[in-house]
């Protein structure tokens, strides 16, 4: 089982320019001044065709008078030595293959793509353009997970796993392009899914999923107070603009090819008080369950628990307290030795694929279900 290295760069080393492409929320709550904060990389620049979204960098800690371009195509790419990918869902692909044909190595934000053939582009843009990609995967780098893969090391053969993120209230950007189908790819189960699945990689190791059954629902989403407050996007009342086609609650049964079995539970809005991450692995030695809060929801478990059971005895595993939103920080720690090691190139792409051919199948399976059956005559 692997888990993720955490490093910082040597000191003498020059920072990483970055250039953070995408300036929504998440470039300006958790990426903008992250980077600013670390000795690691220095932003030399900010981009998004949006005006609004380039007036808005000003506010944001530590990036007062950072250049801001309009287009991907302005960046110079000998002035940056990484570029920071948070755009809109639709985007990832276009954004990401542009970036990597001009040799500029890329970090992207989940979900990496939105389906196979895109994934193909993206393995295609890396290998032409010479650059690396790298994909978001902040949920390995939490304490409480590292501890749990810890745990998994010495449950022997693994043989099942639950994954499980279940919001009492958070659909984001509600109204806008997450609940557009045609620009988030799906809601959340490529949202909240893809986080889940990437979390479970370490655990299940390369094998592909070969079978999936799933169901979807929308009981929630259409509700005014259905919205992640905390990101402070929700319109707030009763009328959406922009309206939605996509699922506030996925579950699924996936089968890999070596004979293990994962289910998957993911939900923007439920009937639950708090917002509870889930995760349980039941090994031939034993079984170990996590139950935390992924994410920066404010409605979250006072603190994280760990158990491990083995012969009918469970017991409590210590698990270290940090801040919200740690991961990100150690995911940060580690790019810098992530650039420079020439095995990375392809790791990206390798596990996009069998996140997004799990959620495809998903949602495959459930779409299927739904078309109505001829009636059969003998």
């Amino acid at each position: 089982m692997s888990v993720p290295a955490v490093g910082h760069s040597s000191a003498g080393e020059k920072p990483i320019r970055t250039a953070v492409v995408g300036l929504g929320w998440a470039a300006r709550s958790i990426w903008l001044p992250r980077l600013a904060r670390h000795p690691a990389f220095t932003v030399t620049a900010a981009v998004d065709p949006d005006e609004n979204s380039r007036a808005a960098v000003a506010e944001v800690e530590g990036a007062e008078g950072l250049p801001v371009l309009a287009a991907v195509h302005d960046i110079d790419p000998a002035t940056v030595d990484l570029a920071v990918v948070a755009v809109p869902n639709h985007l990832h692909c276009t954004v990401a293959r542009e970036l990597l044909a001009k040799g500029i190595p890329v970090f992207l934000e989940k979900p990496v793509c939105l389906t196979s053939e895109e994934a193909e582009q993206l393995a295609d843009a890396e290998r032409s353009g010479g650059a690396v990609l790298l994909a978001g995967s902040a949920a390995r780098y939490r304490a409480d997970v590292r501890a749990l893969y810890q745990i998994g090391a010495r449950l022997g053969r693994i043989r099942h796993v639950e994954l499980a993120w279940v919001r009492s209230r958070g659909v984001p950007d509600r109204g806008g392009w997450f609940t557009q189908r045609a620009l988030s790819g799906g809601g959340a189960l490529v949202d909240l899914g893809w986080h889940l699945i990437d979390t479970a990689v370490p655990l299940l190791g390369t094998a592909e999923f070969r079978h999936a059954v799933g169901t979807l629902s929308s009981d929630f989403i259409t509700e005014h107070s259905s919205g992640a407050a905390w990101r402070g996007d929700d319109d707030g009342g009763e009328t959406l603009a922009g309206g939605t086609d996509v699922e506030d609650t996925a579950r699924g049964f996936l089968i890999t090819e070596d004979g293990r079995s994962v289910v998957l539970h993911a939900s923007w809005a439920s009937h639950e008080a708090l917002d509870t991450t889930r995760i349980t692995i039941d090994g031939s030695g034993g079984s170990a369950t996590l139950c935390c809060t992924f994410g920066f929801s404010p409605n979250r478990l006072e603190r994280s628990t760990l158990t491990r059971t083995v012969d009918g005895r469970t017991l409590p595993v210590a698990v270290h307290t940090e801040p919200v939103g740690a991961e990100y920080d150690r995911q940060l720690d580690s790019l810098p030795a992530l650039l420079a090691d020439p095995a990375e190139r392809g790791r990206a792409i390798a596990e996009a694929r069998r996140a997004i051919g799990a959620i495809e199948r998903v949602y495959t399976s459930a779409r299927a279900a739904r078309k109505p059956r001829q009636r059969e005559y003998s």
